[in-house]
């Protein structure tokens, strides 16, 4: 064999698997990961909180009773669209590798 291929201690001739390869795509996937889960937390509870008092409560009047329903179902679309923002980009994403990994 010409090339020396690293050995797993005790097992034999199973070669150890190269994931060096794969660390910058693991490295943005969890990037990825990470900015949609802080988004996932804070952007569903700010726009809850803020729509709550400032645009059912303050600007159009509405009871305390009211306006968190309204702030709730705002919180909820800002869920799916951050749902579907990861969706998209982690398509993207996927499809861009395979691509790359098809080119070579």
């Amino acid at each position: 064999m010409d090339r020396s291929v690293p050995l797993v201690a005790g097992v034999g001739a199973v070669p150890v698997p190269d994931f060096r390869q794969n660390e910058g795509s693991l490295t943005s996937t969890l990037r990825t990961l990470l900015f949609f889960t802080a988004l996932m937390i804070t952007l569903p509870v700010g726009l809850y909180f803020s729509s709550k008092a400032y645009i059912f409560e303050g600007t159009l009047g509405m009871s305390d009773r009211d306006s968190y329903f309204y702030a709730a179902i705002v919180a909820v679309i800002a869920v799916h669209v951050v749902l579907a923002l990861f969706v998209y980009v982690a398509w993207n994403e996927g499809s861009r590798q395979w691509r790359e990994g098809k080119q070579d």
